[in-house]
């Protein structure tokens, strides 16, 4: 659930920051960054899982432990291939920056809503509260889709 909610929340941000009004949509270019940000956080944030829980053991098996801590980290980049892909298909098809923004945003949100939603049905909770905790990932994206607004 971190790793996802992470990896969509990063590609939210970066979405939202990446294209200035003015500017040549550069879909490709942003498709790009979106995913070496997000394989860059996740080694980042591998690394200092490793490093915060590192143990005296042999160099073989710190090597290995880091290897599992690195690899614990593909839900954050695979949470960014949405965006990603979006970005690819605006570049493919010619679309406009600003409904490619609005839509990516949406899309994340309405993700984030479901990450929370279903991890909380996954662990016990009931619907009602499991929609609440959905709302509140969501929100998350909202916060993102406002301050693109009040920035741009």
């Amino acid at each position: 659930m971190f790793g996802g909610v992470y990896g969509t929340v990063l590609a939210s941000a970066l979405l939202a920051a990446l294209h200035q009004k003015g500017e040549a949509f550069t879909p490709y270019y942003d498709a790009s960054w979106v995913l070496v940000t997000a394989a860059t956080a996740g080694l980042a944030h591998g690394y200092s899982h490793h490093m915060a829980a590192h143990l005296r053991d042999s160099a073989v098996r710190r090597w290995q432990l880091l290897g599992v801590a690195l690899w614990n980290e593909w839900p954050l980049i695979v949470a960014a291939l949405p965006t990603v892909l979006l970005l690819v298909a605006a570049g493919l098809f010619g679309w406009d920056a600003y409904a490619v923004t609005a839509v990516g945003l949406g899309l994340n949100t309405a993700l984030l809503f479901a990450w929370g939603a279903l991890v909380a049905l996954r662990v016990g909770h009931r619907l009602g509260s499991a929609l609440a905790i959905g709302m509140a990932d969501a929100t998350i994206g909202l916060a993102i889709i406002v301050a693109n607004a009040v920035i741009k």
